[in-house]
This record gives structure tokens, C-alpha cells and sequence, in this order.
């Protein structure tokens, strides 16, 4: 019986003295960190871009109809509206941007809305859940 009254026990720490003698050392390391690990997590990163991020938002409302990025894995769980949200907002970019993209940003989100709108219209119907991009 004692096993099955036994859990897990959370102790709220905050507003306590002890939290306040533990805060002092990590503030010295976290200064001297920020510019050892803001350069190591930036290296290997492409650089952020107007492109990368029309890419990135087309992927998320990629996975929120169903797809997969890595075909060993099940398919993510659908979330239809939220990646109506998505497709409406990168149309709303579509709208605002016009005449202040280059020609391959105008290119990547025309390409990004087309490929969406055509996944979301075949999700919808039914005709198949798996279109490639």
C-alpha cells in the first residue's frame, strides 16, 4: 500500500532563500557563455533568409496535414486549421511583400502557396493524403 500512496513530490523552491544563495555562480558562467555558445550554435546553421523562412513555414504546415518529413516515421497527427492559419499567413506575406522581393524570394513563395493550397485541397476532399511537395 505505501508503494501505491508513494508519487512524485513537487516542491515549489521559489521565493525561498535557497534559490537565492544558488543564483550568484550561474549568472558569472551564463556571461562568459553567451558568446562561446552563440557562436557554436550559429556556426553550423545556414543563414536566416527570407527564402529559409517561407521554407520553414511551409514545412510546419506540411506536417499539420499529415506529412512526414522522415518516411521511417508515422505520419504526424493533422491539424487542419491550424495549417489553414499557416497557408493564409505566407498569403498575407504574399500580399504585403509584392514588388519587395527578388525575383527567387517571389519564386520560393509563390512555389511554397501553390504546393500548400494543392495539399490542403486534396487533404480536404479526400482524394489522397500524400502529395508530394
Amino acid at each position: 500500500m505505501s508503494e501505491e500512496e508513494q508519487g512524485f513530490v513537487i516542491r515549489d523552491k521559489r521565493g525561498r532563500s535557497e534559490p537565492e544563495a544558488s543564483t550568484p555562480p550561474p549568472p558569472e558562467p551564463s556571461m562568459a557563455q553567451p558568446h562561446s555558445s552563440a557562436e557554436s550554435s550559429h556556426a553550423p546553421h545556414p543563414p536566416l533568409s527570407f527564402s529559409s523562412f517561407v521554407f520553414s513555414l511551409g514545412t510546419s504546415s506540411l506536417m499539420l496535414m499529415g506529412e512526414s518529413l522522415d518516411p521511417q516515421q508515422p505520419a504526424p497527427p493533422m491539424n487542419l486549421p491550424q495549417a489553414k492559419e499557416i497557408v493564409d499567413i505566407l498569403s498575407l506575406l504574399e500580399e504585403k511583400t509584392k514588388g519587395n522581393l527578388t525575383s527567387e524570394e517571389a519564386s520560393v513563395l509563390g512555389d511554397m502557396l501553390y504546393t500548400l493550397r494543392m495539399k490542403y485541397v486534396s487533404v480536404t476532399s479526400g482524394k489522397g493524403s500524400t502529395v508530394s511537395p
